[in-house]
């Protein structure tokens, strides 16, 4: 499987199960249109945007396009490539009927097409490593678990600090924390850092 070092944009968790089967790297979901008043994701987005860049991927329907542009616009000037899937007729196979336009989204793309979309719109791909520089330099369910924000008697209460302080969203669980924290600091920082706020 193929790493991407952008992160992507995705509009729902079964498009973002469908991208990860097809690439490695950091999926952030959008929740379809509660992007809209999300200024907490809105702001992680940025950041993410001005480490790593992103790439847009969403459905080729209206709300996709919508979506997309939104997002566009509420980033700015942030480095942001966009993934586009080819019009196809049809339904996903979890749903009884097609979407109001008929047209499969990202979730019933086959995973050579996801792949040829990231690679149009100029995707990083870093071969089948993960999109990290070293293998030591990445913060693990151990690391979280070992300070206190996953696993352990009031560690909903330290990651919900945690997230506060770092100004991420109050709402990413422990591994959307995770992914997240990959993308924004080495180990070595966040783990100064954690030193600081916990």
């Amino acid at each position: 499987m193929r790493a991407v070092r952008d992160v992507i944009v995705v509009e729902g968790r079964y498009d973002k199960n469908t991208v990860s089967q097809a690439v490695s790297g950091t999926v952030i979901e959008t929740s379809g249109f509660g992007i809209f008043s999300d200024k907490e994701r809105i702001n992680l987005l940025r950041r993410l945007a001005e480490k790593r860049g992103l790439i847009i991927l969403t459905d080729s329907d209206g709300a996709g396009f919508l979506i997309r542009g939104r997002i566009r616009s509420m980033l700015g000037g942030a480095d942001v490539k966009h993934a586009y899937i080819p019009d196809i007729a049809g339904r996903e196979k979890r749903k009884t009927a097609p979407s109001r336009e008929g047209k499969l989204g990202v979730e019933g793309m086959d995973r050579e097409v996801i792949v040829m979309a990231l690679e149009r719109a100029g995707a990083t791909f870093l071969g089948e490593r993960p999109p990290h520089c070293d293998d030591s330099d990445i913060i693990t369910k151990a690391d979280l678990f070992d300070l206190g924000l996953s696993g352990g008697e009031g560690s909903a209460m330290k990651r919900r600090a945690l997230l506060k302080s770092l100004d991420l969203p109050a709402r990413l669980s422990a591994n959307g924390l995770l992914d997240v924290l990959n993308v924004l600091y080495t180990r070595e920082e966040f783990l100064n850092l954690a030193k600081v706020i916990l």
